[in-house]
């Protein structure tokens, strides 16, 4: 059974979502604003955090951030409306996955399951394809799942650890952004390719030297990604 944290200033939305995860079988902590969710996690463990964005007093924004700082604790986040800016943000800000509202239960829970998925066993499925590898300052390890630059490890939210093996599996092979899609959010967010712009971003920011001029993250204009240094 997860922990689910629910952070949703809209009483009715709130009670709504409340009610149906756990009539799915999650158990859920539900809050009103940013400052008590917080407070909430320094109290109570917690699978996973399905945060609205437009929050009184501290945003959505703000408090993902803030968990992100705290470690690599999966993040759905809610937005009234599929604006670009707004999910774009949301992710960059380190949000794993997001939903558009008005919620949908059913979707809700079906992408919280989905990001259990990645973050628990099926997320480790990189970890199958033994061996520790070497790209110029970068280890990777996958049988321990742990990457270091420098020597130094690397914190990766379990979302960006999953795009890294998958890209790292196969250097100097272009990977299309639907490849990605599927192969580390799973099938159902076909033409989406924020999630993955966003996530390599912020892989870029915690193992390149210049993420501006990344080495082992490239971009192949109007195809995707490959893995380098070649």
């Amino acid at each position: 059974m997860s922990q689910v944290l629910l952070i949703e200033d809209h009483q009715t939305v709130r009670d709504g979502l409340q009610l149906a995860l756990t009539r799915q079988g999650h158990t859920v902590h539900a809050v009103g604003t940013g400052e008590q969710g917080l407070e909430r996690l320094r109290t109570t463990p917690s699978d996973v955090v399905v945060l609205d964005l437009m929050l009184p007093g501290i945003d959505g924004f703000e408090v993902c951030r803030r968990i992100r700082q705290l470690g690599d604790l999966p993040i759905i986040m809610l937005t009234a409306r599929n604006d670009d800016m707004d999910v774009v943000a949301g992710l960059e800000a380190g949000a794993d996955d997001y939903v558009v509202k008005p919620v949908q239960a059913r979707v809700l829970e079906a992408r919280i399951r989905a990001v259990l998925r990645r973050t628990g066993g099926d997320s480790r499925r990189g970890g199958d394809r033994a061996g520790l590898e070497q790209h110029g300052a970068l280890t990777i390890d996958r049988a321990a799942l742990v990457v270091s630059k420098d020597g130094t490890p690397v914190s990766l939210a379990p979302t960006e650890l999953r795009l890294l093996l998958e890209l790292s599996h196969t250097p100097g092979q272009v990977l299309s952004r639907q490849q990605l899609l599927e192969a580390v959010w799973e099938h159902g967010y076909l033409g989406d390719s924020r999630l993955v712009d966003a996530c390599v971003q912020r892989v870029r920011a915690k193992i390149e030297a210049d993420s501006s001029a990344p080495v082992f993250i490239q971009t192949v204009r109007g195809f995707g990604y490959r893995f380098g240094p070649l």
